[in-house]
């Protein structure tokens, strides 16, 4: 029997920072993995998709370049070895969370965990050994798995999720995509870039589903302009494999289509992974849709287990895990501490080009009954984005015209997913368009796009003209 302060399930991106937290706070604490050290995200998820879609713009970019007067000869892709690139840079990473849990006297058990009452829990390794733990708090951080839908059923060579498409034995010649969410439109983007035909199925009247519509129209019409074809209000109905590929019917404007492609990808989204967890055995109640129920303090029902991440319910996040597992573990260490406002959670989607919002959309910020005001700048009026043959889309900020406070940035563009950043800071802090347009940001940085949209805000854009009310 191990005793710990605090046992945490699950060694993702909410786990193993929770857990690194816990030891700092001078906790003793152990921690429960069942396959990836890193989890999902870093094995399967966001970094080795990242890796992908890095090179595939490269790749792109290396194709474009004679535009301006750079030729490259004989530019080819080896699959084999950007595959083991990649695995090396999630491998570096796993081995660097190891490092730091054993750098802040955080024990590590590799295995299966399961709650086997309110202040224990067993784990079982791959060799059937099975360890007891007995711990005065617990954090569940098990994470999420892809949705599966009817007449889909992944098999795992021909009908697919996101696991087995980011490690494809070659670049497809024809791929289907069933969503056209983040997951799903991230892929698309990295496999057209290498010469894929990429056909999308969404069920909904837009491209990623509750983003901004305006940022959503533009992302589909580079979807189509780079190729990908894209088909909204549409029913998926069934795949069929063989051995050579896969037959994908759909509906679509009242109308059967039937589509033959190598691999069909099914990206609707993900579940908590709450059946294993032994939930029952300590009495914890879950959402009416499959979560986990916690409140503020990340405490569910039973208060000394908190569950974080993917299990309590989106926006399904790796760094809104990560700020969850360090709320968790303060609050275990009698800290003030609370998850209140997931409005200020940037979300950013690594299509081609990115997209990245942060705060209320537009439609949502009229919703919420405020006197909405919207300040925008292109990138076609940006030097830096020019200069970096990257001009597609526009930053656009949200605001209320009374009180002139930021409700929302959202960016369609290059480097949004860093541009964010700033733009979750004026949320949580309360800034105002002025606040925004005031900050002198360095020439020539596609930073500058934030300044420029809340001076057009203010109707005192400088290098766009102001726009007829």
């Amino acid at each position: 029997m191990r005793e710990v302060d605090v046992f945490v399930i699950g060694a993702g991106p909410g786990g193993y920072v929770a857990a690194i937290r816990c030891g700092q706070l001078g906790l003793k604490t152990l921690v429960a993995e069942r396959e990836w050290l890193g989890g999902v995200c870093n094995w399967v998820g966001c970094i080795p998709s990242k890796a992908l879609i890095s090179a595939s713009k490269l790749y792109r970019k290396a194709h474009e370049a004679s535009e301006i007067g750079i030729t490259f000869t004989g530019a080819q892709l080896d699959w084999g070895k950007l595959q083991a690139w990649k695995r090396q840079v999630t491998k570096k990473l796993s081995d660097g969370v190891g490092g730091l849990l054993k750098g802040n006297k955080v024990d590590l058990l590799m295995g299966t965990a399961k709650l086997t009452g309110k202040n224990s829990a067993e784990v079982r390794s791959g060799d059937g050994k099975v360890e007891q733990v007995r711990f005065k708090s617990c954090i569940l951080a098990a994470g999420s798995a892809p949705i599966e839908i009817p007449g889909f059923k992944p098999d795992g060579k021909r009908i697919i999720t996101s696991t087995e498409a980011l490690e494809l034995p070659g670049v497809p010649k024809r791929l289907v995509i069933i969503g056209a969410g983040a997951i799903g439109l991230e892929i698309a983007c990295f496999y057209r870039n290498f010469g894929s035909h990429v056909t999308v199925v969404e069920l909904m009247p837009q491209v990623l589903p509750g983003t901004d519509g305006e940022v959503a129209k533009t992302l589909h019409r580079y979807l189509t302009k780079r190729g990908i074809e894209v088909h909204l209000e549409a029913k998926a109905k069934s795949a069929t494999a063989s051995a050579t590929g896969v037959k994908v019917e759909f509906e679509a404007g009242g109308k059967p289509h039937v589509v033959e492609a190598d691999h069909c990808l099914v990206a609707v989204g993900r579940r908590a992974l709450t059946q294993a967890l032994g939930l029952d055995a300590a009495g914890i109640q879950l959402h009416e849709k499959g979560w986990v129920r916690v409140n503020e303090r990340l405490q569910t029902n039973v208060q000394h287990v908190y569950a974080i991440g993917d299990l309590v319910g989106p926006p399904q996040l790796a760094h809104k895990a990560s700020k969850e597992g360090l709320v968790a573990a303060e609050v275990i260490a009698g800290k003030k501490g609370a998850m209140r406002d997931f409005v200020t959670v940037p979300g950013v989607i690594f299509t081609d080009p990115e997209v990245a919002t942060a705060g209320l959309s537009e439609e949502d910020a009229r919703k919420a009954n405020h006197d909405v005001g919207v300040g925008k700048f292109p990138f076609t009026a940006s030097g830096r984005a020019l200069t970096a043959m990257e001009t597609e889309g526009f930053a656009k900020v949200v605001f209320d015209k009374k009180t002139r406070l930021v409700l929302g940035v959202h960016i369609v563009g290059p480097e949004a997913s860093d541009l964010i950043s700033e733009a979750a800071l004026a949320l949580e802090m309360g800034a105002t368009v002025e606040d925004l347009a005031w900050t002198v940001h360095p020439h020539p940085t596609l930073g500058e796009a934030l300044c420029e949209a809340a001076e057009d805000a203010e109707g005192l854009g400088i290098h766009t003209l102001k726009r007829a009310a």
